[in-house]
C-alpha cells in the first residue's frame, strides 16, 4: 500500500497577475506565471567566509539582561573585528591546530601574554536569499569544526550545541566543554522554516574548556540548502543510519531503525517481503526522537510474524523516499553453526580506523549473524558527525545483520539521558523490573524513607534502563547486555522522596544500580534456555590499563558470572587488550580452565598503557591474564557450534610501540570453549588437546528385532546414573551407574516388535541432556522356520538330514543357538552380557524388555524345544519325499 505525504513546506507563492490598462478601453491581460525562484545549490557559507568576531574577553551583551541578545539578527556588531574563517590559536601563535591551519589568529590569553586563557569567543555572519527563495527551502545542513565547545544560532534560534554540558546560560564568558585533543568536525541540520527572504544571520559561541587550554579553533566549512518538494510531494532524500537490532524472539521478529533523509519526513515505514519475491507488507514505525540539533526524525519499527530461518528483503522510509532494498535472514532455531563479531571501543578514528576495522572483520566472516559492541561507539554522544561516521563504517553490516551494543561512558558525554542512544537503537524491553530482581525488591517494601526512595529508584530504572540492559536468545546463544556506567543524571528519578539516613539509597546509588543489574542477571541466567551465555558491557571487571579499576563491578558481577559459569565476558574501555580467567577455574592441566573467559578489546585508534605485569587488577584479585597487549587495535570473530565456541582475535592496526611483533591481519589470540552434554566444560588454549567428551559404542551397528545389543559409554561423570532408551518410539532399555573411570556398559534385548529401520540408542543424563548413537534394526528372525530349515543357525546347514538334525539340535537347542538364532551376525552379535543387578546393568523398567541373565533362560529353553520339534518334522518330510521318489 502506498500513500503520499505533503512536504513540510509547501510553496506559498501563486500565479502573479498583471493588469494592463489600455488607452481607450479597460482590457485585463493576464501575464505568464512568474518563474519559481531557485534554491541556491552552492554553499552559502564556507571556509574563507568573512565573519564579525569578538576575541578580547568582553561580554557582547553590553549589560543587557538577556545574555543571548547578541545572537539576534538586529544586534549591532559593527564594532567587532572582521576577518575570514577559519579562526584558531595554539600557544598564542597562528599555527596548525591539529590537522587544521587557521586563516585568522584569535587572541589567546586574557592579559595577552600568559594563562588564564580567554574563555569564550563570539562570531557573526550572514547570507542573503532572493525574494521567494526561503519558502522553497526544506532544510539547511552545515559542517562545523571546533575546539573545545560550540553553540550555533540561526536568526536567533539555537540549532546546534556540542560539548555543552557545562554551559550555564547565565553568562557568556565561561569555560565549557571537554578537551578533545584535535578539533572535532560535526554536521548539523536545521529546518528551512528558520529562514526568510533577505538577510539571514548566523551567530556562534566558541568555548575553551579550561584556563590552561593550549589551543582553540572554529570554522564553518560549509552551509548548504535543500529544496522542498512540490505541494503534496515528498522530498526524495533516502534515509540513513539503517540498522537491524534483535528482538527477544529473533526467529520470528526483527527491529529496524533509521534516520529520516529530510526534516519534512514526519512518518516512517518498513516495507518487507520474502527475498525470493512476491507480496510485501508495510509496517508503520514510531518517531524515536530528534536529537543533537539535527531536525531529521529517527524512526524505529518492529516487524512480527516472520518465519524462522527465512531470508527477507526490506526497505525503510516512506512512499516517495525509500531506502534501497536490503536483505537479511531471521534466526533459525535448528541452526547451531554461525559466527558473530566482537568489537571493543571504536570511539577515536571513526572516519579512518573504524571503517577499516569493520572492513577486515566483515571480509573474514562468512556466516555472521551480527556484531557485539562493548561501548564507547563514539567519543561524544552529542556529536552528530561522530554518529554519522560510526554508522558509515557499519553501513552494510548494520543493515544486513544484527547489532548488539552496550552503552559506554562516552555515550553519556554531552547526553546525560542517552537521548541519542535511544534514538539510534531499538532493543528488547526486557530490562530489570521488580519481578526479576529477586530478594533485592524487598528494599522497596514498607513505608520507611529508605523503602520509599528504593521504590522510586527501582520504578525509574525499570523504565529508564530500557534498551541499555537487555538480552536476546539467538540460535542457542543468550546475548546479554549490561550498563556499567553509574551516571547520577541518568539514574536519578524526578521527585525523589527525601531521605536523611546514612543507609538511604541516594547515598549509595552507584552500588545499588550495580546490584540491581546483578540480581536481574542472576535471574535470567537461572532460566536461560541457551547452550551458551555471553555478556557484554563497557568498564571491565578486570582492568588492563594503568590506573583503571572497577571494584564495585567486580564485587557485584563476578560472583554471578562464576556461579553460572557464563562462557564469555566481553568488555572495552581500557584501550588495551587483555584476556584471562579467575584462578579458581584453573585445572591440573596447563592450558585448560573450566570457567568464564574475561576479554577486553580495543577496536579504535585510541591507545592506553598497560598496568604493570606483576601488579595489576588481575593479579591482585585472583585472576590470570593469558594475553595482554598495548598499541593494538583488534576485532574478534567467534565461531559457534553445538558444543564449541572458538574465539579468534585478529590484529587490525598497531602503533609503533605495540607490544606484539605480529603483522596487521595476523591471528592475535585464540582459544576454544568446549561444553559437553554431561555438563563438563573446558577452555583450551590453542595447541592444547581438548579432553574427550562422552562417547558411545554399540556391539553391532545392525541387530535383528528380538536380539541383544550391548551399549558401552566413556567420558561420562563418575558415579552418575544414566538411563538408556531405544527410539524412534521411546522404549526403556534400563539404566546404569557410571564407573570411576567415566565408563558404563549395558546389554539389553531389542523388543521383538521394533519396526525395521534406523533408530537411536539414547543415553539420558541426570541433567536431562542426552547423548545418542545410531542403531539399525532388521526384521526379527522366525525361530521355528529357520531352526527347522537351517538348523537354528543364521547361516544354516545344507548337509541334509544328518547335519540338519545335529546342527539343529546343537545350535538351535543350546543357549548360543537361541541367541544366535535371533541375531543377524551369528556369534558376534551379542557382546558381553551383564549380570542382573550388577554395577552396569538393571532389570527392564516396564517388563517390556530385559537385560540378559536368568530371567531369559525359560524363553531360551522353550525356543530350543520348538527348534527340535521343527527339525524332526522337516526330517520326516524329507524321508517321505525320498521314499516316493
Amino acid at each position: 500500500m502506498s500513500q503520499s505525504n505533503p512536504a513540510a513546506r509547501a510553496r506559498r507563492g501563486g500565479i502573479a497577475v498583471a493588469v494592463a490598462t489600455l488607452l481607450g478601453g479597460s482590457l485585463l491581460i493576464p501575464t505568464a506565471a512568474s518563474a519559481t525562484p531557485e534554491v541556491p545549490a552552492a554553499p552559502l557559507v564556507s571556509t574563507g567566509t568573512s565573519w564579525q568576531y569578538l576575541d578580547d574577553n568582553t561580554d557582547p551583551v553590553r549589560g543587557d539582561a538577556n545574555v543571548r541578545s547578541w545572537v539576534a539578527p538586529e544586534y549591532d556588531d559593527t564594532n567587532w573585528k572582521t576577518a575570514a574563517g577559519g579562526f584558531g590559536v595554539k600557544n598564542n601563535k597562528l599555527v596548525a591546530v591539529g590537522p587544521y591551519t587557521p586563516a585568522t589568529k584569535l587572541e589567546h590569553y586574557i592579559d595577552g601574554a600568559a594563562a588564564p586563557t580567554i574563555p569564550s569567543y563570539f562570531f557573526r555572519t550572514s547570507f542573503d536569499l532572493d525574494a521567494g527563495v526561503a519558502e522553497q527551502v526544506a532544510s539547511l545542513t552545515s559542517t562545523v569544526i571546533y575546539d573545545d565547545a560550540l553553540v550555533v544560532w540561526i536568526n536567533g534560534t539555537k540549532v546546534a550545541s556540542y560539548e555543552d554540558q557545562r554551559i550555564t546560560e547565565t553568562t557568556n564568558l565561561e569555560y565549557a566543554g571537554n578537551s578533545n585533543g584535535d578539533p572535532v568536525s560535526s554536521t548539523f541540520s536545521a529546518s528551512g522554516e528558520l529562514l526568510h527572504d533577505g538577510e539571514n544571520t548566523i551567530a556562534v559561541a566558541l568555548y575553551q574548556d579550561r584556563a590552561s587550554s593550549s589551543d582553540a579553533y572554529f570554522d564553518m566549512s560549509t552551509l548548504t540548502l535543500t529544496a522542498a518538494g512540490q505541494p503534496g510531494q515528498v522530498v526524495d532524500v533516502p534515509p540513513t543510519r539503517v540498522i537491524l537490532t534483535p528482538t527477544e524472539t529473533p526467529e520470528t521478529s526483527q527491529s529496524f531503525s533509521w534516520l529520516a533523509g529530510d526534516a519534512s519526513h514526519n512518518i516512517g515505514q518498513v516495507e518487507i517481503g520474502l527475498a525470493a519475491g512476491g507480496d510485501t507488507r508495510t509496517v508503520d514505525a514510531y518517531a524515536a526522537g530528534v536529537v543533537n540539533g539535527n531536525p531529521n526524525q529517527h524512526f524505529s519499527a518492529t516487524v512480527d510474524g516472520l518465519a524462522p530461518g527465512t531470508d527477507y528483503r526490506y526497505r525503510v522510509g516512506l512512499p516517495g523516499s525509500w531506502s534501497e532494498w536490503i536483505e537479511f535472514g531471521t534466526a533459525d532455531p535448528a541452526e547451531t553453526d554461525f559466527q558473530f563479531i566482537y568489537y571493543g571501543d571504536a570511539q577515536i578514528g571513526l572516519d579512518t580506523t573504524w571503517p577499516e576495522v569493520v572492513r577486515q572483520a566483515e571480509e573474514r566472516t562468512t556466516n555472521s549473524i551480527g556484531s557485539v559492541h562493548a561501548g564507547d561507539l563514539i567519543d561524544s554522544s552529542s556529536n552528530e558527525t561522530q554518529w554519522l561516521n560510526w554508522f558509515k563504517g557499519m553501513k552494510t553490516s548494520a543493515a544486513t545483520t544484527n547489532v548488539m551494543a552496550a552503552p559506554g561512558n562516552h555515550e553519556y558525554t554531552g547526553d546525560k539521558l542517552l537521548s541519542a542512544w535511544k534514538a539510534n537503537f531499538e532493543y528488547p524491553r526486557n530490562q530489570p523490573k521488580l519481578e526479576t530482581i529477586g530478594a533485592l525488591a524487598e528494599l522497596a517494601q514498607g513505608d520507611t524513607e529508605e523503602a520509599r526512595q528504593a521504590a522510586a529508584y527501582f520504578a525509574h530504572w525499570a523504565e529508564f534502563a530500557a534498551e541499555t540492559v537487555y538480552y536476546t536468545d539467538y540460535q542457542g546463544v543468550r546475548f546479554i547486555t549490561l550498563n556499567a556506567t553509574r551516571d547520577t543524571t541518568f539514574l536519578t528519578p524526578n521527585g525523589l522522596p527525601a531521605c536523611a539516613a546514612a543507609t538511604c539509597p541516594s547515598k549509595q546509588v552507584a552500588s545499588l544500580w550495580t546490584q540491581y543489574q546483578a540480581a536481574w542477571l542472576d535471574f535470567i541466567l537461572s532460566e536461560s534456555p541457551s547452550q551458551w551465555n555471553v555478556v557484554t558491557f563497557h568498564q571491565p571487571v578486570f582492568s588492563t590499563s594503568a590506573g583503571r579499576d572497577e571494584p564495585e563491578l567486580r564485587k557485584r558481577w563476578v560472583p554471578v558470572f562464576e556461579k553460572h559459569n557464563i562462557d564469555l565476558v566481553l568488555m572495552g574501555h581500557d584501550h588495551t587488550y587483555g584476556r584471562g580467567f579467575v584462578n579458581e577455574t584453573a585445572t591440573d592441566v596447563p592450558g585448560i580452565t573450566s570457567g568464564p573467559v574475561y576479554a577486553v578489546s580495543n577496536s579504535g585508534a585510541k591507545h592506553y598503557d598497560l598496568a604493570p605485569e606483576k601488579d595489576n587488577v588481575w593479579t591482585n584479585n585472583g585472576a590470570t591474564q593469558v594475553l595482554r597487549g598495548e598499541g593494538v587495535t583488534t576485532y574478534q570473530v567467534v565461531d559457534v557450534s553445538s558444543d564449541q565456541l572458538v574465539y579468534r582475535s585478529y590484529l587490525a592496526e598497531k602503533t609503533a610501540n605495540s607490544t606484539t611483533d605480529k603483522a596487521v591481519g595476523d591471528l592475535y589470540d585464540e582459544f576454544t570453549i568446549t561444553k559437553y552434554a554431561t555438563g563438563a566444560k573446558y577452555v583450551t588454549e590453542a595447541g592444547v588437546d581438548i579432553p574427550a567428551g562422552p562417547a558411545l559404542q554399540v556391539s553391532a551397528g545392525s541387530v535383528a528385532a528380538g536380539s541383544e545389543v550391548t551399549l558401552t559409554g566413556s567420558g561420562f561423570v563418575a558415579g552418575s546414573e544414566v538411563e538408556v532408551e531405544l527410539r524412534s518410539e521411546p522404549v526403556s532399555l534400563g539404566g546404569a551407574t557410571v564407573a570411576a573411570d567415566g565408563s558404563f556398559a549395558l546389554t539389553a534385548t531389542v523388543p521383538a516388535a521394533t519396526p525395521a529401520g534406523e533408530h537411536q540408542l539414547v543415553v539420558i543424563l541426570p541433567n536431562g541432556a542426552e547423548v545418542a548413537t545410531a542403531l539399525t534394526v532388521t526384521p526379527a528372525v522366525d525361530g521355528g522356520t529357520d531352526g527347522g530349515t537351517d538348523g537354528g543357525s543364521t547361516d544354516g546347514s545344507t548337509d541334509g538330514g544328518t547335519d540338519g538334525g545335529t546342527d539343529g539340535s546343537t545350535d538351535g537347542g543350546s543357549t548360543d543357538g537361541g541367541t544366535d538364532g535371533g541375531s543377524t551376525d551369528g556369534d558376534a552379535g551379542t557382546g558381553t552380557p551383564s549380570t542382573p543387578g550388577g554395577p552396569n546393568g538393571t532389570g527392564a523398567k516396564d517388563g517390556t524388555l530385559a537385560t540378559t541373565g536368568g530371567v531369559v533362560l525359560p524363553l531360551v529353553l522353550g525356543g530350543a524345544c520348538l527348534l527340535i520339534a521343527g527339525a524332526a518334522i522337516v526330517l520326516a518330510r524329507r524321508r517321505e519325499v525320498s521314499r516316493e521318489s
